[in-house]
This record gives structure tokens, C-alpha cells and sequence, in this order.
């Protein structure tokens, strides 16, 4: 996948959406190119655990970098089905490989409205540079 393929957040966060085998749409989120530059150098991650439930809007988590501590934010409401626990000791391949090793959880939608609040790619890029 690449960044133009992908949904945001106006938290910076990305998506992205697939349906898996049993027909459930699975949103995979991670923390956008932008974001990572401005946090800098990372120094902890606090992921949820697998089967808690989302809210669309709300904090699931946070990354802490020398800078600042940020809210990790819930793009869609859902329960998470997976979580990179690689990365707690890899923070560097959260900056590495934003869209691909750097993915942070995987979530079950249970309501897929929260989808029309997120910004494609060219929203997303004038939001960045309005920054």
C-alpha cells in the first residue's frame, strides 16, 4: 500500500480498509509520515489489548517521543483484532516504515460511519501543509 492509497484522520493517524475471509471489514492503522517527523525521536508506545472496544474519536493509546506525549486516536468504531507488539521494542520502524512494518493495530469496524469522517490523500496533504 502506499500513502495515496490510504484514508486519515485529522489526528494523523492512517487507514486502511480491507475485508477479510469472513466478510468483515478490518481497518489497519497506523501513524502518518507527518506525524512521525514531528514527534521525532520515539521513546514508548502503549498499544490496547487484543478484544477491547472502540470508539471512533476517542484515544486507544499514546506515543511518547523526546518532544511530547501524544493520543493515539480510533479511527472507526470497532474491536481491536490485532496489535504490532513488534514494535514496543522496534520503535524505529514505527519512522522506519510508516505503511508497512510500522502499522500499529488492526480493528474489526462494528459500525463503518465512522469512515466518512476521514480525509483522502489530497485532503489529508492540505490539511499538512496548513500546519
Amino acid at each position: 500500500m502506499t500513502p495515496e492509497q490510504l484514508l486519515y484522520t485529522k489526528s494523523n493517524e492512517w487507514v486502511w480498509v480491507e475485508t477479510d475471509s469472513s466478510g468483515a471489514k478490518i481497518a489497519t492503522m497506523g501513524l502518518s509520515a507527518f506525524a512521525i517527523e514531528a514527534l521525532t525521536d520515539l521513546v514508548f508506545l502503549d498499544l490496547p489489548e487484543v478484544g477491547r472496544q472502540l470508539k471512533a474519536g476517542e484515544p486507544l493509546g499514546e506515543i511518547e517521543s523526546v518532544k511530547a506525549v501524544s493520543d493515539l486516536m480510533s479511527p472507526v468504531d470497532g474491536e481491536v483484532v490485532e496489535v504490532n507488539t513488534a514494535l514496543a521494542d522496534n520503535l524505529e520502524n514505527i519512522g522506519d516504515d510508516p505503511y508497512e512494518t510500522g502499522w500499529l493495530v488492526k480493528i474489526k469496524f462494528t459500525d463503518e460511519s465512522g469512515l466518512s469522517n476521514l480525509l483522502d490523500y489530497a485532503a489529508y496533504q492540505k490539511q499538512c501543509e496548513e500546519e
